[in-house]
C-alpha cells in the first residue's frame, strides 16, 4: 500500500490576528478585474512586509479573503478584503503600509481588527450612485416612478451556465433621482456636464444622477440590471453609457432604508448612508 503524501516543511503557522481592509478603487483601475486587484494586493503585502498566515498543503496561499467585489468597469468607495496575519498588528500602521505599496486607484480607506462572524454576512445591501449623462432628471424620475410601481421585474443576464431571469424589483429598497435637466440651473445639487466642440464652443447637457439602495441577493442585482428594468419599464434610453460607483456595501438598516459601516462597533452611530431624504422617490 503506497503511502499518502505529506508536505515537507513545517506546519502552517496559525493566524492570531485578522484584519478587515475597506478600500477604493478609483480612476482608471475601475476597468481592472477581481483577479487584478487579487494579484496587486499579494504583491503589495510582501512589499510592505505584512507577516501573512499562510495555508497548508503543497501549495500554501496567503490566507486573504475576498467578499462582494463590485463589478468590472464599476468605481467603488467601499470593496472589503479580510486578510489573516501571525503577529499582532496596528490595523493603521497596516493601513499605511498597503496605501503605500499598492497601485494609485487602490486606496486604502480603513482597516480595523476583525469582530466574530464572517465578513461576508455582514454585507447585506449597496448604496449606488449611477450618472447617466445626457438623461434629464425629470426623464429618469418618470421612469424611476413606473418602475417603484411594479410588482415585479424581470431581467435576463447571461451566466456561466446560460442565461438566466430573475427579478430586480424586490431587491432595490430605496431610490432617488437628483441632477440637472438643461437649463434648469443647479437645482439637484450637481452640475451638469459640459460638453465642447470647435465649431460650437461649450454645450450643456443634462446628467441625471440615480442612487438607489439595493439588497444582495443571488444571483446579484448590479446597477445595469436595474438600467435593463427601466429601459424595458419606461423606455429609458440615455444617450452615453453610465458612470457607476458603489458609495457603500455593509448591513441594512431600516426606517429608513441606511447602509451602515461593517467595520463599525455600533452600526447606529457610525458610518451610516441613505439616499439623499429630499428627493427620494416614493416607494409604491
Amino acid at each position: 500500500m503506497s503511502r499518502q503524501r505529506v508536505p515537507e516543511g513545517p506546519p502552517a503557522v496559525p493566524a492570531v490576528q485578522k484584519l478587515r481592509i475597506r478600500y477604493a478603487k478609483r480612476g482608471r483601475l475601475r476597468f481592472s478585474s477581481t483577479r487584478d486587484f487579487q494579484r496587486a494586493l499579494e504583491r503589495a503585502v510582501r512589499r510592505a512586509g505584512v507577516p501573512m498566515a499562510y495555508s497548508s498543503g503543497f501549495h500554501p496561499h496567503p490566507k486573504i479573503s475576498y467578499a462582494n467585489a463590485a463589478p468590472t468597469g464599476t468605481a467603488s468607495e467601499a470593496e472589503y478584503v479580510e486578510i489573516g496575519v501571525v503577529e499582532r498588528l496596528d490595523p493603521e500602521a497596516v493601513r499605511v503600509a498597503l496605501d503605500e505599496a499598492l497601485p494609485h486607484g487602490y486606496d486604502v480607506l480603513h482597516v480595523a481588527e476583525a469582530e466574530a462572524g464572517a465578513l461576508a454576512d455582514s454585507l447585506e445591501g449597496s448604496l449606488w450612485r449611477v450618472e447617466l449623462p445626457g438623461a434629464a432628471r425629470m426623464e429618469v424620475q418618470a421612469a424611476v416612478e413606473r418602475f417603484l410601481a411594479l410588482d415585479e421585474a424581470l431581467v435576463t443576464r447571461t451566466f456561466k451556465k446560460g442565461p438566466r431571469t430573475f427579478d430586480v424589483r424586490e431587491a432595490v429598497l430605496d431610490v432617488a433621482v437628483t441632477g440637472d435637466d438643461a437649463g434648469a440651473g443647479l437645482a439637484g445639487g450637481a452640475p451638469m456636464n459640459t460638453q465642447s466642440t470647435v465649431e460650437e464652443g461649450p454645450v450643456e447637457v443634462p446628467c441625471a444622477i440615480l442612487q438607489m439602495v439595493v439588497r444582495h441577493t443571488t444571483p446579484a442585482v448590479r446597477p445595469d440590471d436595474v438600467l435593463t428594468a427601466l429601459r424595458t419599464a419606461a423606455a429609458l434610453t440615455p444617450p452615453s453609457p453610465p458612470m457607476v460607483t458603489r458609495l457603500a456595501q455593509g448591513p441594512l438598516l431600516e426606517t429608513p432604508v441606511r447602509v451602515a459601516d461593517p467595520l463599525a462597533a455600533d452600526q447606529e452611530a457610525v458610518g451610516v448612508w441613505s439616499v439623499p431624504r429630499d428627493t427620494r422617490a416614493e416607494q409604491s
